[in-house]
């Protein structure tokens, strides 16, 4: 079985029926999709929204079928201050129109027993529409680490939540690859790999963080994560997506395919 997917910031902003081409043309059968673009745009591509363009989603819809191509993981999910996650139920229609088994959402409501209601109602979202619900979590903000997901994830009582891993994001927050022995493989939903310089500690963390991830990450082998003990330690079959952003290597005049199909045959090697 192939596990490989592309994530959509890995294209960084390219319309999605482009993404669903460019996967297919590198041997890719599953793509993470979002509602719309959130990473750099440096090949300058146009805006575009699947909620709000019926048109694009139908040609989507069409490409993905043309191309033998699946929708792995929907994204575009934030538990925030202030906000209803019960207002991104039409996102949830879209990623359940597309195919999605699963959506993915980022907490960051720090007030923690509405993070939990607000996580439950987003699983139970979910689970209406035969998907499964994934939290991401990130090392800048509670749950930090991959012991405190999990924990979130399990205290939460529905049966269809579950950990996103993210590499950049497990080793940045000070985790080991034993820690993963340490979590209940059930809970590891899906994982998003590249590679990235080290420090490893949250306490290294910049105010750029963000911005790294989003927009410039390294390939597999670029860095200075063990990914290789990374993915040995993961559960077999899980679907990994490749996250890899490069915008810089974009502005430097690479093209999407030049930039990928090395990442990608990098990522494959590890998991052969």
């Amino acid at each position: 079985m192939d596990r490989l997917a592309l994530e959509f910031i890995s294209s960084l902003g390219m319309p999605p029926v482009q993404h669903v081409e460019l996967a297919a043309r590198m041997g890719i059968g599953k793509i993470g999709f979002a509602p719309s673009p959130i990473a750099a745009n440096p090949h300058g591509y146009p805006a575009w929204d699947l909620r709000t363009d019926a048109a694009l989603l139908r040609d989507t819809k069409a490409a993905l079928s043309a191309n033998n191509v699946a929708v792995s993981l929907g994204e575009g999910f934030l538990i925030l201050p202030g906000l209803e996650i019960a207002d991104a139920a039409p996102i949830m229609d879209l990623m359940a129109e597309l195919g999605a088994p699963m959506v993915n959402c980022i907490v960051m409501e720090q007030d923690r027993p509405r993070a939990f209601d607000q996580f439950a109602l987003y699983a139970q979202m979910a689970a209406a529409r035969g998907m499964l619900a994934a939290l991401e979590y990130m090392p800048m903000m509670w749950p930090i680490n991959v012991h405190e997901a999990a924990d979130f994830v399990a205290e939460s009582g529905e049966t269809n939540a579950r950990v996103l891993i993210d590499a950049m994001h497990f080793y940045r927050g000070g985790s080991q690859t034993a820690d993963l022995a340490r979590v209940d493989p059930a809970l590891i939903g899906y994982v998003q790999i590249c590679d990235v310089p080290m420090p490893a500690s949250a306490s290294a963390l910049g105010p750029d963080y963000g911005m790294e991830a989003r927009d410039n990450r390294l390939a597999p082998g670029e860095g200075d994560l063990p990914l290789d003990e990374f993915l040995a330690a993961l559960p077999r079959g899980i679907t990994i997506g490749l996250e890899l952003p490069m915008a810089a290597k974009a502005e430097a005049g690479m093209g999407p395919e030049e930039r990928l199909v090395p990442a990608i045959a990098a990522t494959r090697a590890l998991l052969s």
